[in-house]
């Protein structure tokens, strides 16, 4: 394995955000990275395309450990396989997230070079930030830790700044323009901005990074060594699971959170930065969604149903179908999902995580689950649920909240159970985990598509407007042998219907025991 600079890059995409601040349409575990924000793709797989091919390894992708499948997914919509996808078991910043990053590249190619990226950035001009990503690749070659400067076109308050200091030798690298960097800058007021503005001296922080691995991980030894440790021994506890990478929670849990920019770049004396005009946008909240939308001429941003009279410069949003009718509305903000409608002022957008957050620590499932619930088979919806039995489960896992409802007396007293309707869709090729239920019956009815089912003993193929009845107690699988998605009904009867009323048998996904989802 050769120690000098590859000139191949290995891009490090990051997915640990949470994207609370575009609440409802951002949950914790479908975060905005995952979701069709802008129409066609989600900025994840927008992400993965920017880096394929060429002088691009496979990815590396960082994630938390509950997202797992849904990179899966997004590798498989973009036709990709990952050189590694890592876990973690929880967020520690992107500091920790880059040294593991380095740590597993450096496995690979001694000399690697690293595009360290967020997964939730949108880039409007991809060509030419591939361009720019080799041009800092020579740059980071000669030792440098380079970052892209966003070259500004507004006084914008919202993102952090790098002030340019003098420009690198023309030898450097082949790369024109970069420049060391004099500065990093918190983010500004606005009279502060305008004066950044108009100096010409500054850009927006994009958070995107070039850099040797082997240089970060010197630099690091340096600057932020219990990162580093941490990130060292998590890497080397990690074990396999199925396609992933699982870091050893301990160790990962014992790094200082504590971003890339604050651990190493504002300290070394090798940091580098390049101007960029690639159309870069951080859509972390709903007013950053409005300026990238197309407007009508009273500057409003409207994406599915809306009437509107006398609104003007708002962000109106139904993903459910349902009709807007707005009336004199400025600068505000509506946005409504199947379970939640959010209104509010342009002006406090920045209140909105909180806002999120609040109602996770509430227990409201509208905080952290979407409508449409995404599993590595495919997804389901729950469409309608009355009576006792129709909580969501929530933590139960080891059983408890099911074994309370058994225990009240709802079963052995004869009292009148709860049911619930869901929408279950199967993925070409899903298949179900083995398992049964202590609690539940369950009728199925397929819409569309052809399933493989287990009922008992029996196996059979059931077909479109076809049914059967799954006995409460009674082992049971969904599959999916067709070329077409799978479509059925669900309709559960029991006394406790949560979602961690489930035992899997056997699952192909690596999942087993009593759990909190299918």
């Amino acid at each position: 394995m050769s120690t000098s600079p590859s000139s191949t890059i290995f891009p490090v995409v990051m997915s640990g955000g949470s994207g609370t601040r575009l609440w409802p349409l951002s949950r914790l575990s479908f975060p905005k990275q995952f979701v069709d924000l802008l129409g066609g793709e989600p900025l994840f797989r927008r992400t993965l395309r920017r880096v394929s091919g060429g002088v691009f390894a496979p990815p590396f992708v960082i994630c938390n450990v509950e997202h797992r499948f849904l990179v899966a997914e997004e590798l498989r919509q973009a036709g990709m396989e990952a050189s590694a996808i890592l876990l973690e078991p929880e967020g520690r910043n992107t500091a920790a997230a880059a040294a593991v990053g380095a740590l597993a590249a450096l496995r690979r190619d001694a000399g690697a070079i690293l595009a360290l990226l967020p997964a939730d950035h949108l880039v409007a001009e991809p060509a030419a930030l591939s361009g720019l990503l080799q041009q800092a690749a020579g740059v980071a070659a000669a030792g440098y830790l380079v970052t892209f400067g966003i070259v500004p076109d507004r006084a914008e308050t919202g993102y952090g700044y790098i002030r340019q200091g003098a420009v690198l030798p023309g030898s450097v690298g082949g790369a024109s323009g970069a420049c060391s960097v004099a500065a990093f800058v918190e983010k500004p007021d606005a009279a502060t901005a305008a004066g950044y503005l108009a100096s010409g001296a500054y850009l927006w922080n994009s958070g995107m990074f070039v850099v040797g691995a082997g240089r970060l991980v010197e630099e690091m030894r340096r600057y932020c060594p219990e990162v580093l440790a941490a990130a060292e021994a998590a890497l080397a506890g990690a074990r396999a699971d199925l396609d992933f990478l699982r870091l050893e929670a301990t160790a990962f849990g014992s790094a200082p959170s504590i971003s890339l920019d604050y651990a190493v770049m504002e300290r070394t004396e090798r940091a580098a930065v390049i101007p960029a005009e690639v159309g870069w946008h951080d859509l972390g909240s709903w007013p950053a969604l409005w300026s990238v939308a197309a407007k009508d001429g009273s500057g409003n941003a409207v994406v599915g149903e809306a009437h509107l009279r006398d609104v003007r410069g708002s962000y109106l949003r139904s993903d459910d179908g349902r009709l807007i009718a707005g009336l004199g509305l400025e600068d505000m903000i509506v946005v409504s999902t199947h379970d939640a409608l959010l209104v509010a002022p342009r002006s406090r957008a920045s209140e909105i995580g909180a806002l999120a957050k609040a109602l996770a620590a509430s227990g409201r499932a509208e905080a952290t689950e979407p409508r449409v619930i995404r599993r590595p088979w495919g997804s389901y919806e729950t469409l309608v649920e009355a009576g006792p039995g129709s909580g969501s489960g929530g933590s139960g896992s080891d059983g408890s909240a099911a074994s309370s409802a058994a225990a009240g007396g709802s079963e052995a007293g004869g009292e009148a159970g709860g049911f619930k309707v869901k929408r279950i869709v199967v993925r070409p090729g899903g298949r179900l985990s083995l398992q049964y239920h202590h609690h539940r019956s369950e009728h199925w009815v397929v819409v569309s598509g052809e399933a493989e089912v287990t009922v008992g003993e029996e196996v059979f193929a059931l077909g479109v407007d076809r049914s059967t009845y799954v006995p409460r107690g009674t082992r049971h699988q969904l599959h999916n042998p067709g070329r077409e998605p799978l479509v059925l009904i669900e309709v559960q009867c029991g006394p406790y219907l949560g979602e961690d009323d489930i035992v899997r048998l056997a699952d192909v996904y690596g999942r087993s025991g009593l759990v909190a989802s299918r």
